[in-house]
């Protein structure tokens, strides 16, 4: 058969192909292989559908709490489950592991897995201080082993879109950026059963991951420079946290290796709407993602014609228009099994998928460790500024 005509059979069309290329035979399955995968933490790691997947066979769940090792197993149904990370790794049917443990511990559990021989899928961010994501990244060059962080901004359905429109080129050039992630009420998680947990007192830019990818996972910019600036109201609520972070919000501005400037805003606490957003502005077209379900995407084009502002003045006549989102988790980019609207803007099911379709072709996932350090380190560097009243301060790189 053709490639045209088994194309046309499979019913691929072309949106494959526009926004992730390689990712175009994604709706037929053409390996019988299936990837043997643990789930470690069952908070955010019970949100995702590896039972679901034509090549994947979830083998074993993890869980320090009986009551999540148990709801694990039965939303993957697994018969098996592990008390700790530790013994679940001493299983040599478990070829890859996805780590959904809190953020300080996600260096020290990738780092043993590694060791362990089994490839990682790991939640954000990658790591909590730079020499974290040094030894990361040592890690993985050293075993060979496969490494994915589970960004889920990279695959919100309208980043996927930004993804299409900068590959067709119709942003022109993109001369500027900016992303937002508000999570009023953060301090709620502060504490669980009168005890302090990991969120107690997190610095914002130490969770950086879901506005830097925003610009990263588009155009594949490194962040390079930074001048960050923190806001606190001295609350008992930050005292004695393990950070020593005296901070509630934070706003860094951010240069990148194409000179452009990138503003980044991390809010835990204020009168602020629930936010991940990104805005991409270019000289032929700009595309802004919206608030929380409160509004619309928006594409602005340049125009010739010249127009009036509310005070006369001349001005290009621009033209605004609201951007109907194309729903990608119900294309051919994903198997039909994962055609699920998933959490955070239908961003699961592709992170399950990229994972194991890297393991099965064997070929790098999109968010490997490189990306993964590049959306996390900014985060840290930026910080280190904020404690420094906004110092400008360079960003090293973890590329090969």
């Amino acid at each position: 058969m053709k490639r045209r005509e088994f194309l046309s059979a499979a019913g691929i069309g072309a949106a494959a192909f526009t926004a992730a290329p390689y990712l175009a035979f994604a709706g037929i399955p053409l390996s019988d292989r299936k990837i043997r995968v643990a789930i470690v933490g069952g908070g955010f790691g019970a949100g995702f559908y590896f039972h679901e997947h034509p090549n994947c066979i979830v083998e074993a769940v993890s869980d320090l709490r009986k009551d999540r090792r148990d709801k694990l197993m039965q939303i993957y149904k697994c018969q098996k489950s592990y008390e700790s990370l530790e013994k679940l790794l001493k299983d040599p049917k478990v070829e890859a592991v996805f780590i959904a443990t809190p953020a300080i511990d996600h260096a020290k559990h990738v780092i043993e897995t590694l060791k362990a021989g089994k490839h990682v899928l790991c939640a954000v961010p990658a790591a909590m201080t730079l020499e974290e994501c040094d030894k990361i990244r040592d890690a993985v060059e050293r075993t060979g082993l496969t490494y994915m962080m589970a960004e889920t901004t990279a695959y919100r359905q309208n980043t996927i879109s930004a993804k299409k429109f900068y590959k067709a080129g119709e942003f022109g050039h993109i001369f500027s950026a900016a992303a937002e992630y508000n999570h009023p009420g953060l301090e709620s998680y502060f504490f669980e059963n009168g005890k302090p947990t990991w969120r107690h007192g997190l610095p914002p830019m130490l969770y950086p991951t879901h506005c830097t990818s925003f610009l990263i996972s588009v155009t594949g910019e490194r962040l390079t420079s930074v001048s960050c600036l923190g806001w606190g109201d001295d609350s008992p609520l930050l005292k004695n946290n393990p950070y020593q972070n005296p901070f509630w919000n934070e706003t860094a501005f951010f240069q990148t290796n194409k000179h452009t400037p990138f503003r980044v805003e991390v809010n835990w606490k204020g009168a602020l709407k629930e936010a991940e957003r990104g805005e991409w502005r270019g000289s032929k077209m700009s595309f802004y993602s919206p608030q929380q379900g409160v509004e619309d995407n928006v594409i602005v084009r340049t125009a010739d014609t010249l127009g009036k502002d509310d005070a006369g003045f001349k001005n290009k006549a621009n033209t605004v228009e609201v951007y109907k989102q194309s729903n990608w988790w119900d294309t051919d980019m994903l198997p039909q099994p994962l055609h699920h609207n998933s959490g955070h803007g239908g961003s699961h099911t592709f992170i399950t998928h990229e994972f194991i379709d890297a393991l099965v072709k064997s070929r790098q996932p999109e968010v490997n460790i490189y990306e993964a350090l590049a959306y996390t380190a900014p985060g840290i560097v930026a910080h280190a500024s904020a404690l420094k009243n906004g110092e400008y301060m360079k960003i090293p790189s973890f590329d090969k």
